[in-house]
């Protein structure tokens, strides 16, 4: 699943996102969503959201499992 629409994307999801100084190279890196930054419903470049870790980035793929064993189905 993408990451362009803030409804699918929730607190405790695991997500892979591309960090603002890896966007020349799209390197993804993981995570749990602990902060959904982006106000917006839509974004052509991703959501932005802050990491459990505190790494800032847009989500680029949202795993069908989320953090909590919930489906995200």
């Amino acid at each position: 699943m993408s990451g362009q629409n803030r409804a699918d994307i929730h607190i405790g999801d695991k997500v892979k996102i591309v960090l603002k100084k890896d966007q020349p190279t799209g390197k993804l890196t993981e995570g749990i969503v602990s902060r959904i930054l982006t106000n917006s419903s839509h974004h052509p470049h991703g959501i932005k959201v802050m990491l459990e870790d505190g790494q800032v980035g847009r989500v680029q793929e949202i795993e069908k499992e989320s953090a909590n064993g919930t489906t995200g189905e």
